[in-house]
């Protein structure tokens, strides 16, 4: 396994972040027990879940497999560098959601509960708060940070001007602030190269793509559909995305298939290719999963593969960071 320094910090992590969100909904804690372990076994130390995930509002499901699964012991909670999430509803009061100091607070001291631990290594906001101003969110940041409940914070799915403003916020107060980015990213969505990718460049902060695949369909979808599989193709952003593109994709699978590279491995290792890129979040149901994820860590892409891939998936505009993507 590969590591690399999270953004601008001495944090090393996977290249690959493992990602949680089906242990509970689609995954049974046993078989979530054994993709951790073997996540371990790979060297894959970054974890990646969240306070909603696990399909029972407030009930965090997913937390607590993965906080039983470290109380088994055996060095498994000083392994992993542990990311987890605060903003969805928790509740049905009001104050049981969003970037308030009193959620943010609250939220921690409950995901450390449900976790088993007493530390969240990475604390990412899952959405930006257009109601709560930065000084706030900054001061309950700083609290938790001085009372060694988070070491590092995160944002997920900001535009590049809340990085922008999280960031000049963090700095007038002496804070070390934001240290990564996570955000859908892959061939099919490629919005956020106009400028979310520039910011977090700018400012130190490491991109950690979810949906890599997105939601199966750069995964081999049209082949797996003719052999009767690919259940995750069938509906959702997937299928959506398939129906307008299938073209596309067919043509994608074709050129994988030349490479000799497996249609995930391609999307996982162009990702892994792409400038200020840290990790992206693969999300297995199975072991067998899992370890067939691995495989993205030995694609080598050259300038022609790379070519092919832009003129399959080009980017937005003229391609590259805005303004230029859209003005002289």
């Amino acid at each position: 396994m590969d590591y690399i320094n999270l953004g601008r910090t001495g944090l090393s992590v996977s290249r690959l972040c493992l990602g949680t969100m089906n242990f509970g909904p689609e995954t049974s804690e046993p078989d979530s027990f054994r993709i951790m372990d073997r996540a371990l076994e790979h060297g894959i130390n970054f974890f990646d879940t969240a306070n909603v995930y696990g399909g029972q509002t407030g009930e965090g499901i997913t937390e607590q497999i993965i906080g039983r699964w470290f109380a088994q012991g055996g060095g498994r909670r000083d392994r992993v560098v542990l990311a987890t999430k605060v903003y969805g509803r928790m509740g049905d009061w009001p104050n049981e959601r969003g970037l308030s100091a009193r959620h943010i607070i609250r939220a921690c001291e409950d995901s450390l509960r449900r976790l088993q631990t007493d530390t969240i290594d990475l604390y990412q906001m899952h959405h930006v708060s257009r109601a709560t101003p930065w000084e706030e969110i900054w001061q309950a940041m700083e609290t938790l940070v001085a009372q060694g409940k988070v070491l590092y914070v995160g944002s997920s799915n900001f535009a590049g001007w809340h990085l922008a403003a999280a960031q000049e916020s963090a700095v007038r107060r002496n804070f070390l602030g934001l240290v990564s980015e996570q955000c859908i990213y892959n061939l099919l969505t490629r919005h956020v190269e106009l400028e979310v990718v520039p910011a977090a460049q700018q400012y130190g902060l490491g991109i950690i793509p979810w949906s890599p695949l997105h939601g199966g369909l750069l995964g081999g979808a049209v082949r797996k559909l003719a052999e009767g599989g690919a259940s995750r193709a069938k509906g959702g952003r997937a299928a959506e995305a398939l129906s307008a593109h299938r073209a596309t994709i067919e043509a994608y699978e074709k050129f994988c298939a030349d490479l000799g590279h497996d249609p995930a491995d391609v999307g996982l290792g162009w990702l892994l290719s792409r400038p200020g890129v840290t990790a992206p979040i693969i999300g297995p149901r199975t072991v067998e999963q899992l370890d067939r994820s691995l495989g993205a860590l030995s694609v080598d892409l050259d300038d022609a593969a790379l070519g092919r891939l832009d003129e399959l998936f080009p980017p937005l505009g003229q391609g590259g960071p805005g303004p230029e993507a859209w003005a002289w």
